[in-house]
């Protein structure tokens, strides 16, 4: 959590990125019931109710959506002031928060991020995904992954390396018992490998119709956190996987595993981290971008 004596108003913010107590709460490293007491003390001292509650669902009232609109940007450059003198330390510590999509954070999980927060051990890193593309700086991130085609122009854009392209894939075994999918929909009559990203959400499967991104909550018995062992998994004839080609090229290569819903996939991502040009950049956010560069030096 960050520790810059605005829990409050962290903790509201947080609640508008999700639209979800337990999330946000999951985020700033904080019980739901001290979270919500905190967005509870904000509305009373305030007199005005920031979100409509039910037992289902979190929204912004209007209000809450003109607040956190106000609050949003304020609370950055706190935090990103605070972070310019902590830069003084010869490490930096806090709280970097990425949104992404989730083929994205699939693809900076490992090995960047893990060997980030091995090199920063007072770091503490969130990544959170999200189908819509956000602005990261209304809410109150410090950077986001998205394709290059898609980051807004007055970003500080980086590569993170070499393009990545999805397939979904299933054995001729899995494929000799049901009919090949012709279409994203036909996936809710197929037994499908869900995967599960660090935040604890389930990753949606993207696929790309007449120039737009659309995602599928796909079914499926089997969730897991790791592409490798989705690969095991589709291999053992389980079910298909939605993996980056790579992981799977030699089987497809010998047949091993099929495609599928190749004219259904989305281009290959030239994936960028971006975030705001600011003139002083949150010293956890420059050891990320510093670590991504000796990653691309190394391939």
């Amino acid at each position: 959590m960050h520790k810059s004596g605005l829990v409050e108003l962290e903790a509201v913010l947080a609640v508008a990125r999700h639209r979800s107590f337990r999330a946000a709460a999951r985020e700033l490293d904080m019980s739901t019931s001290a979270l919500s007491n905190a967005v509870i003390a904000l509305e009373e001292r305030l007199g005005i109710r920031l979100f409509n509650r039910t037992t289902r669902s979190v929204g912004l009232t209007e209000a809450g959506e003109t607040f956190v609109e106000q609050v949003a940007p304020a609370v950055a450059d706190i935090n990103l002031a605070m972070d310019v003198v902590n830069q003084r330390r010869g490490s930096p510590k806090g709280t970097l928060r990425i949104n992404a999509s989730s083929g994205a954070a699939r693809r900076i999980l490992s090995p960047v991020i893990v060997d980030y927060l091995r090199r920063h051990p007072d770091m503490e890193v969130v990544i959170a995904t999200d189908g819509r593309l956000v602005d990261i700086v209304a809410e109150g991130w410090d950077a986001g992954i998205r394709p290059a085609a898609v980051v807004p122009r007055d970003m500080v854009s980086v590569p993170l390396g070499d393009d990545v392209r999805f397939v979904v894939v299933g054995t001729p075994e899995y494929f000799a018992a049901r009919d090949v999918p012709a279409s994203p929909g036909d996936l809710a009559r197929h037994e499908c490998i869900r995967a599960r990203m660090p935040s604890g959400a389930l990753s949606p499967w993207e696929f790309w119709r007449d120039g737009k991104l659309e995602t599928i909550d796909v079914p499926g018995r089997l969730t897991l956190d790791e592409p490798n062992v989705m690969l095991e998994a589709s291999r053992a004839g389980f079910g298909l996987a939605y993996l980056p080609d790579k992981n799977c090229a030699d089987d497809l290569k010998t047949g091993r595993l099929v495609p599928v819903l190749g004219d259904w996939m989305p281009p290959a991502y030239d994936l960028r981290l971006y975030y705001p040009g600011r003139r002083h950049v949150p010293a956890g956010l420059r050891a990320l971008v510093e670590l991504i560069g000796q990653h691309r030096r190394r391939r």
